[in-house]
């Protein structure tokens, strides 16, 4: 019974029968009420008369305005305010109709109509209201007592939002919520209730998961980046209340949310920061109508900046990756969110001079953005020569072709691990840094035999900035995996620590730097307070229901080769100018003349073709003299060169 009740909604002349009796009902009691219920005099009057004609006005009203249309169960306000607008609008029209027309045609005997239309008015109102809200209560009542185990949850903030959040809970729910109350710090809203339900202190949640049982958290993932709000959060966690997020109101479906847009909160929304603010007006000047290309384009950082430039209108965007599989994902997604954007795609090795001369020559581009690398530090360490390759003659190639063929602007995407190096990915880092730096400066001056290497000025521009949340292969899809297999998550050290940032924020700031960058700067980015690996994968347990230590094993392997406890976003010697962006600063390094940069380059990929990788890392050290191996076969020519 309960299961009809629940899935089986009225028809709609059922309805309009049951409003159609409540209406008549309500103008018969007003009328006897009016007239003192004078039952005799009545019957030797007109009452006939009136009550039909006002069940005919009705009846032509609430169907031409669909009253009986909607599912009571899921009644609200706009269903209230039609109700009275039906019942007004009824009430105006047969008073006009008795006074003008019916009143004369049958010289009906004076009543004062107008007062028995006030008293109908609230009582047909009323009752008509009361209808819809008992059925919605019912209806809840009976989905709750079907709901089998409910889940007692708290909802952050007491505002229109989280009454929606609440409205959803409750109509897609199933039954399965039983809404404790709302989380809201403000002390105007403390204490009071909100559809009879309580609002709490955010430090009440304690006592309300000790007395209530509260199991669940809900809250916008924009209120997320409020540092209270973190704290909050933190709190629920640790108290074992799972904390779910809520998306943006404008990711709403029609306005309205649904039940699988709720979703589990996830480490990377804790390790959020407040939006960047960017200049979208001179990022539009830069970018629409020019050639971008994009190497690396399908990987994380890479394929995020592809995102972000096409909404700059770009005339063309080539990107360049040698990873078939996700660089064919990339073009679906492209073709599905931007089908109207030119985009080319190129499958290419950068290590390659000639390729990339033909891709320079068909294409053209007036940007690059070098975001094509290899970046794991134990991977790079094993294997010296192709780091030095990919990092070193890639970046070389392409920055000469960049001057050959007069590209505007060159951005190359580096790494904090290119500071004060302890790993062959850092140090190949650094000397692609110092190339294309070296190269900025002789691109920007004429030479003195009198020839010109171009016409045009290349601005060579690097970027430098930690790891970042999500990124392929980084440390949080591991930690995640291993706790979906039930442990243990491995760390290297208790103590290692790591700067964090959202893709979507460093490629932000990339773009700015971009922007203001005159040629030959390495920018810095803000990162924020490093973060304790080991305290990362606790909270990551925790986030999933389980408790360290219990359910899953934390276990510390050991720093692997080349590997830092603590990295670092300068050296000793650099220091920084601010810009006027606050999250962007310019770093101050040593320079390098050209000529003698390009001798040791070319040199250093000598003994890399050549095979010999001892050679070419001790050859690494002299270029790079605070390059100094850990954990690392490599040590030993640190002895050498000291």
């Amino acid at each position: 019974m309960k299961t009809f009740l629940l899935n089986k909604s009225l028809p709609k002349w059922i309805i309009l029968l049951i409003d159609q009796v409540i209406t008549s009902w309500a103008f018969v009691f007003s009328f006897l009420l009016i007239r003192q219920f004078e039952f005799t005099d009545l019957l030797r009057g007109h009452f006939t008369i009136y009550v039909g004609l006002y069940c005919l006005v009705y009846l032509a009203v609430s169907f031409a305005m669909r009253i009986h249309t909607g599912l009571i169960r899921y009644s609200g306000t706009d269903d209230i305010y039609r109700i009275f607008s039906a019942v007004f609008i009824s009430s105006v029209v047969y008073g006009t109709a008795v006074a003008l027309f019916v009143g004369p045609m049958f010289h009906l005997r004076s009543v004062n109509i107008f007062v028995v239309l006030l008293v109908n008015f609230f009582i047909s109102s009323s009752l008509l209201i009361m209808l819809r809200i008992g059925a919605k209560a019912l209806f809840y009542y009976i989905k709750r007592s079907t709901g089998g185990v409910r889940e007692t949850v708290l909802i952050y903030g007491a505002n229109g939002f989280s009454l929606l959040v609440k409205q959803a809970l409750e109509t897609s729910g199933m039954g399965r919520y039983n809404i404790a109350g709302f989380i809201d710090d403000n002390p105007s809203k403390v204490d009071k209730s909100i559809q009879q339900i309580r609002v709490y202190r955010s430090k009440d949640i304690r006592r309300l998961h000790n007395s209530l049982g509260v199991e669940k958290l809900l809250i916008l993932s924009e209120d997320l980046k409020a540092p209270s709000n973190q704290k909050l959060v933190e709190r629920a966690i640790e108290l074992g209340v799972k904390v779910l997020t809520v998306p943006p109101t404008s990711e709403w479906m029609s306005g309205n949310l649904r039940m699988n847009q709720i979703q589990d909160l996830k480490i990377e929304d804790l390790l959020q920061r407040p939006p960047i603010v960017i200049e979208n007006k001179k990022l539009y000047r830069d970018l629409k109508g020019k050639r971008v290309l994009i190497t690396g384009g399908a990987g994380s950082i890479g394929s995020e900046i592809v995102r972000q430039v096409l909404n700059y209108k770009p005339e063309t965007v080539i990107i360049c990756d040698q990873a078939e599989s996700p660089l064919h994902e990339l073009q679906l997604e492209i073709e599905e969110h931007f089908p109207d954007a030119d985009i080319r795609l190129c499958i290419a090795d950068i290590q390659n001079f000639n390729r990339m001369y033909a891709l320079f020559k068909e294409h053209t581009p007036q940007i690059v953005y070098h975001a094509a690398a290899y970046k794991h530090v134990p991977m790079m360490e094993n294997n010296p020569s192709e780091a030095l390759l990919t990092n070193v003659l890639g970046t070389k190639n392409l920055a000469d072709l960049s001057i050959t063929f007069e590209v505007e602007k060159f951005v190359m995407i580096s790494t904090d691990k290119a500071v004060n190096p302890t790993n062959i990915m850092g140090a190949s880092k650094r000397i692609a840094e110092i190339y294309i730096q070296s190269l900025n400066k002789v691109s920007q001056q004429a030479p003195q035999d009198g020839t010109a290497l171009s016409e045009k000025q290349t601005r060579f521009i690097t970027t430098r900035f930690g790891n970042v949340l999500g990124s392929n292969g980084s440390v949080i899809p591991r930690f995640r995996s291993q706790i979906q297999k039930g442990g243990p998550i491995t760390v290297t050290h208790p103590d290692i620590t790591r700067y964090f940032m959202t893709i979507p924020e460093a490629v932000q700031l990339v773009l700015e730097a971009g922007t203001m960058g005159q040629g030959g700067e390495i920018f810095i980015f803000d990162m924020g307070e490093p973060v304790k690996i080991v305290n990362l994968a606790n909270k990551m347990i925790k986030l999933a229901g389980l408790t360290p230590g219990v359910d899953i094993d934390i276990v510390y392997t050991g720093l692997r080769p080349g590997e830092k406890l603590f990295e670092e976003l300068l050296n000793e010697e650099e220091t920084t100018i601010p810009t006027h962006h606050h999250k962007i600063k310019i770093s101050k390094v040593r320079e390098y003349k050209y000529g003698k940069v390009v001798s040791d380059v070319n040199d250093l990929l000598s003994l890399c073709k050549n095979g010999d990788e001892l050679e070419a890392v001790k050859k690494m050290k002299s270029i790079v003299p605070e390059f100094l191996s850990k954990n690392s076969r490599f040590e030993e020519l640190d002895a050498v060169t000291e």
